[in-house]
């Protein structure tokens, strides 16, 4: 029987606390879902969903380095795939009253398909979208490609709000299932972080880093920095139309209008990537969690307050204000986020372990 050297046994330790984490965290959300209130479930779900999106971005806007605003696009695509493929029949007669529903969306063997074909159905549109508008925008960049991704997202909102025998146009889509739940989102969740942090970790992610630092040296080592960027462009828009799924089915309706899946989901998720670090992984699911607890801790800001016995009314949107605000004072005073380029890994808390043996050490 030979005996595994100290990388390989390392790398076996690593496996095993990893397996052992995710069991641990499956026990937590276990003894959440007996313990807690809905409201603290549903945000619970909300803060995998919001991760999902924000790690797909991440891998496009901050491990590849590209400038892209059109997030929003592909999570609506994702949502109203897998909404239309999981409504049923009779679900889709009542809420397409105006016009109707078209034809083969009224059919059955397009009505309550199971969830996760639907989900994958949702991402897999998603990235074949993603793929037709990479495919001529790669070739841009900076400002060009921001505007270009801006523009694809407006285009598919004004789809969305006008095919109104597809989409029921501006009165959305209504009576969606409501499958999602803590384990749906956390465990989409987990295989986004599986998929995307061994592609970030493969020689394409180290090629796409070298593209992000410096694209002419990339170029001039012989790397294919328009392939590289599309493969990363196409993945992130497969998560995020799986984001999108999850969403729907969390919200239980959807609407074309910019708050719900237009620039406004787009700039939320750009400040909980820049919050948590723009190129981390870890940093983006840190940012999300922040983003949906503040998000909802932040409600009473919009209610009436009474102050020193002065009443102050509520004003709606004051929440957008506030984060608004956090993302400026970030960009101007802490750009690297939480966790900068870092990522939270065994070796790094192996590191922080010893720094801390070794000032006990010296203080005795």
């Amino acid at each position: 029987m030979t005996i595994p050297d100290k990388k390989t046994l390392r790398i076996r330790i690593q496996i095993l606390l990893t397996i052992l984490f995710i069991i641990g965290v499956c026990i937590l959300f276990y003894f959440a879902e007996e313990n807690l209130n809905s409201y603290m479930i549903r945000i619970l779900s909300l803060i995998g969903i919001f991760a999902i999106m924000a790690v797909s971005l991440t891998l496009i806007n901050g491990v590849s380095g590209m400038l892209s605003l059109g997030h929003a696009g592909f999570i609506a695509i994702g949502a109203y795939v897998a909404a239309l493929l999981t409504m049923s029949v009779q679900q889709k007669e009542a809420s397409f009253i105006l016009m109707g529903v078209a034809f083969p969306i009224n059919t059955q063997a397009l009505s309550s398909i199971p969830f996760f074909w639907a989900t994958l159905a949702g991402g897999s549109v998603a990235a074949l979208m993603a793929f037709v508008v990479g495919w001529p925008t790669m070739r841009l960049s900076g400002d060009y490609l921001a505007i270009t991704s801006l523009g694809f997202a407006e285009i598919i909102r004004i789809f969305l709000l006008n095919w109104n025998r597809i989409t029921n146009g501006s009165l959305g889509l209504k009576g969606i299932p409501s499958y999602t739940n803590i384990w749906w989102s956390w465990g989409w969740l987990l295989i986004t972080l599986l998929v995307i942090g061994s592609f970030a970790k493969s020689s394409y992610g180290r090629a796409l880093r070298a593209i992000r630092d410096d694209t002419i040296a990339a170029k001039a080592m012989g790397i294919n920095v328009f392939k590289h960027q599309l493969a990363s462009f196409v993945l992130g828009g497969f998560f995020a139309g799986v984001a999108g799924s999850l969403y729907a089915h969390w919200l239980t309706s959807i609407d074309p209008k910019p708050t719900t899946l237009g620039i406004m989901l787009t700039f939320n998720i750009l400040i909980m990537i820049v919050l948590g670090g723009l190129g981390s992984l870890s940093g983006a699911v840190i940012g999300a969690g922040l983003f949906a607890v503040l998000s909802e801790f932040l409600r009473f800001v919009e209610s009436d307050m009474t102050l020193f016995g002065f009443t102050i009314a509520g004003i709606s949107g004051m929440r957008m204000l506030v984060f608004s605000a956090l993302f400026i004072l970030i960009m101007i005073f802490w750009q690297k986020g939480i966790m900068g380029r870092n990522e939270l890994t065994w070796n790094g808390l192996y590191r922080v372990i010893g720094k801390f043996k070794k000032g006990e050490n010296h203080g005795e």
